[in-house]
């Protein structure tokens, strides 16, 4: 394993567990979290002590990543399984455990404090090292296979694409002719050549040059939106009722791809029009976070590398369960009716439900002055109609047609399209 290139200060390492625990502590029961990043195992070290009764997947790419993690997590050896996979291969890795649904997931996207500080690496662009950057060294292309064979048009569009580089092109025909030269096989070669294809004023502000250069390399190299619009529908899959995600992106291409993937769950697929929501077609997840959460001042101070992060979080809800403001509406709804028809009041007729004012056949005198529950009734059943000639436009056409009008064609006063609505 070695000695532990890079030190590791976990991103909203409070947030994070402030919002995963009402899914891992579930009292006696035993919970499940994975984490599908787990770099040098700050977030899941955490977990572990905060919740002694949860069982830890965690997931990596990165073999010395995983050594270190084993070794970190020694003292939670009998709680955790430790396995060698990209986080879009999750399903394998639950299937091989017999896990069909877990409580939590945490995804801690980009590249991790060991990768950026190793120098031998490659993906820091002010230290000088061979351009790898993979974060699995075992397999897969190197960025120096990319930057010296990809055509000019290919790497114009990785640049642009996965870097939003606005000097693409520049730098895409620099790589082509310093290539011809000879081949490029120095991170700080490539750095200084992106410097010097960007226009002077464009290099003094928003960082180094570089740096959407290599971000963009990276990402390639790695296939890291790829896997992860693959890896985020599979995670929410195998959330169980309660199971709550959490997602640290740390740029607007991560951020993008995780806030569509949860926000298609978090709205109903029924049509629109209906008054009620039909069976299956509600929300599946629900928004633990209004947008994208930033880190606080306090957070970037102490730890600088979490001045990108946007955090976005949601928990998995039953689609046909139905919210407790409504369920408590109809119980009232209910017990409102059954004092109908024992007292005589709101009860039309023998003191039925609805609120309305007894007609003299119901057991109690209705106090209220002579019109007003009519008027209570009509004001509760305009909405219904309403709603109701939404889906009958025949109707809506005949009324509009058949409608009572003067001598000279025009609308008498208090006269509208639908039967029954005054102005």
């Amino acid at each position: 394993m070695g000695e532990l290139r890079g030190t590791h200060v976990p991103v909203l390492l409070e947030r994070c567990l402030e919002l995963l625990a009402p899914a891992l502590d579930r009292g006696d029961r035993r919970t499940v979290h994975v984490d599908a990043t787990l770099g040098l195992a700050g977030h899941a070290e955490a977990v572990l002590a905060a919740f002694p009764r949860t069982v830890l997947v965690g997931l990596d790419r990165d073999t010395e990543a995983l050594a270190h993690a084993r070794d970190r997590l020694r003292p939670y050896a009998d709680r955790i399984h430790l396995v060698h996979a990209v986080y879009d291969e999750l399903p394998d890795v639950l299937a091989e455990l017999d896990l069909p649904l877990v409580d939590g997931v945490l995804f801690d996207l980009g590249v991790s404090s060991l990768q950026l500080d190793a120098p031998d690496r490659g993906f820091a662009y002010a230290q000088d090292a061979p351009l790898d950057m993979r974060m699995d060294q075992t397999r897969g292309t190197t960025a120096e296979e990319v930057v010296n064979t990809y055509p000019a048009d290919d790497l114009a569009r990785v640049l642009r694409v996965y870097g939003e580089e606005k000097f693409a092109r520049r730098i895409a025909a620099a790589i082509v002719r310093e290539r011809g030269r000879g081949r490029i096989t120095s991170s700080a070669r490539l750095a200084e050549l992106v410097r010097e294809s960007i226009p002077a004023p464009a290099r003094r502000t928003g960082g180094h040059p570089a740096k959407r250069t290599f971000q963009a390399l990276r990402i390639e190299v790695n296939q890291e939106l790829a896997v992860l619009e693959a890896a985020l529908p599979a995670a929410l899959d195998a959330l169980a009722p309660g199971g709550r995600m959490v997602v640290l992106s740390y740029h607007s291409l991560e951020d993008r791809l995780t806030k569509q993937a949860i926000g298609v769950r978090a709205r109903s697929t029924g049509p629109v029009d209906l008054p009620v929501e039909l069976p299956g077609t509600g929300p599946t997840l629900r928004l633990l976070s209004r947008g994208a959460e930033l880190p606080g001042e306090a957070e970037v101070a102490a730890n600088p590398r979490a001045a990108s992060v946007r955090l976005r979080a949601a928990e998995r809800i039953d689609p046909d369960a139905e919210p407790a403001g409504e369920a408590g509406a109809r119980t009232g709804r209910t017990a409102g009716t059954a004092r109908g028809r024992s007292t005589g009041i709101g009860g039309e007729g023998r003191g039925g439900g609805g609120g309305t004012a007894g007609t003299g056949r119901g057991r109690g005198a209705d106090p209220r002055p002579a019109g007003q529950g009519k008027t209570a009734r009509a004001d509760r059943e305009r909405p219904r109609r309403q709603v109701k000639a939404l889906h009958q436009p025949s109707a809506r056409r005949r009324s509009a047609t058949s409608a009572p009008q003067g001598q000279d064609g025009r609308r008498r006063p208090g006269e509208t399209d639908e039967q029954g609505e005054g102005s």
